[in-house]
């Protein structure tokens, strides 16, 4: 494929993932797939496509140096000056001359002359001028905001929360690419003899220290390897790990999964449990479900039993105290993946998250009569928001004189944890940055 066509595919994408706010990873692989994009041309691709949304509001702070804000601008054109203002400003791969003659070709074809004239324009002033300076904004909050392409709604409110280190910290660490890791399905292969496999391949790889079962992987393509696809191996962050590490289960326990898709913490939980006892697994959507089922028959786990259903309506269904374990990762934000689906940061609003925390206490109000005494339940999220953390439990703990929170939770963590700076009353807040993991909450509550 040339250079132009994977270019005009990578604005084609742009375009769909901002109109039809489509999850970027999704519609990158299926862009692969349905174009049948080389090998040499992936990454090219996924780094220009990844680039362009994590970098939109900078880029738009570059170029608005260069455009008249009263010009009315095609959001096609606008795609192609962003990512070829990206390519110019971050990326050494390609000549700038080289950059900017693809873009104005794909003016030229998408456009007409007029536009491929300004097109070259822009970029000619960008090439020559240089991008503009961000250290003269003078509002902190707005700084962060344009240097990282973080909303300036969304910095405000962290540093709201956290104070104006962690706040920039978090965002800068939202930037960068972090290592894929897996985990190994103990029942068909231990943590090295898998490590020795993938060595043999030319893979680089590191033990987890959050898990037991986790595998960094530093270099090399995993999905192509038969240690994946046979079911040897499978992809989760090391963050999310720690629900099954922390929930103590044992074999032959009956166990609950309220909110369970994609299916990588109930599959890590079956395995915990050595595919002996009982997990009935929720979803509130029926296709959901099948990704569950799916996950665990490659997996070769068979006591997980996936359904669909809501999980403030699981009461219906079971009598009080039927669990000696109960998982609820909540539907949240997902503020503390942006490293990984960057679109995240420009779909959410303020209401959202007030919306869902709403929505996480009620699960959290109707999931816990169904937990036995001595039991323990698990709350967790893939957010860095108190509203949806420490508030939630908080609330819940006010409300629910029965249930306490587990602190024996703070000892049980791998000693790589144990000083972590999101350490609080109410539960453990991981940050992007402090482990160049997904950023991530987990709180263990215990009825008595």
């Amino acid at each position: 494929m040339s250079n132009y066509q994977v270019r005009k595919a990578i604005v084609d994408l742009l375009l769909r993932i901002e109109q039809d706010s489509g999850y970027s990873h999704l519609l990158i692989n299926n862009e692969i797939k349905s174009r049948k994009i080389e090998p040499k041309d992936e990454s090219l691709l996924t780094e220009i496509v990844y680039g362009t949304i994590q970098r939109k509001l900078t880029l738009d702070y570059y170029l608005g140096a260069f455009i008249d804000k009263k010009k009315k601008i095609q959001p096609w054109v606008r795609m192609v000056l962003r990512m070829s203002v990206y390519q110019m400003t971050f990326l050494n791969k390609v000549p700038d001359h080289a950059v900017i003659h693809e873009a104005v070709e794909i003016a030229k074809t998408r456009g007409h002359k007029g536009i491929a004239s300004f097109v070259n324009g822009v970029l000619r002033s960008v090439q020559r001028k240089g991008v503009p300076d961000t250290s003269t904004i003078e509002s902190n909050s707005k700084r962060i905001s344009i240097e990282t392409s973080h909303p300036e709604w969304l910095v405000e409110r962290w540093i709201s929360m956290y104070g104006n280190d962690i706040t920039r910290d978090m965002c800068h660490a939202n930037l960068k690419r972090k290592a894929l890791t897996v985990r190994v399905q103990p029942l068909k292969i231990s943590r090295q003899d898998a490590m020795d496999e993938l060595d043999k391949l030319g893979f680089e790889t590191r033990e987890s220290e959050f898990s037991s079962q986790g595998i960094i992987i530093d270099k090399g393509n995993i999905l192509k390897t038969t240690l994946f696809s046979e079911g040897y191996l499978t992809i989760q962050d090391q963050t999310s790990m720690l629900v099954a590490e922390m929930l103590h289960v044992k074999p032959g326990m009956d166990v609950l999964d309220a909110c369970s898709a994609p299916g990588g913490k109930v599959t890590h939980i079956a395995e915990k449990m050595e595919n002996q006892g009982s997990i009935d697994a929720y979803d509130l959507h029926a296709k959901k479900t099948k990704l569950i089922n799916d996950k665990a028959a490659i997996l070769d786990l068979t006591i997980i039993d996936a359904k669909q259903g809501d999980a403030r309506k699981l009461q219906e269904k079971y009598e009080d105290e039927s669990f000696d374990r109960i998982l609820v990762d909540a539907p949240c934000s997902g503020l503390g993946v942006i490293r990984g689906k960057p679109d995240i940061k420009y779909n959410k609003q303020e209401n959202d998250i007030y919306q869902l925390s709403e929505i996480q206490s009620d699960i959290m109000e109707h999931i816990a009569p169904l937990l036995k005494k001595g039991g323990l339940l698990i709350y967790s999220t893939c957010t860095v928001d108190k509203n949806e953390n420490e508030d939630v439990v908080e609330a819940f703990l006010e409300k629910n004189s029965d249930f306490i929170l587990d602190t024996s939770l703070f000892e049980d963590l791998p000693e790589i944890i144990t000083g972590s700076p999101g350490i609080t009353e109410m539960g453990l807040q991981i940050y992007p940055q402090t482990f160049y993991t997904d950023g991530f909450f987990l709180t263990r509550l215990t009825k008595v």
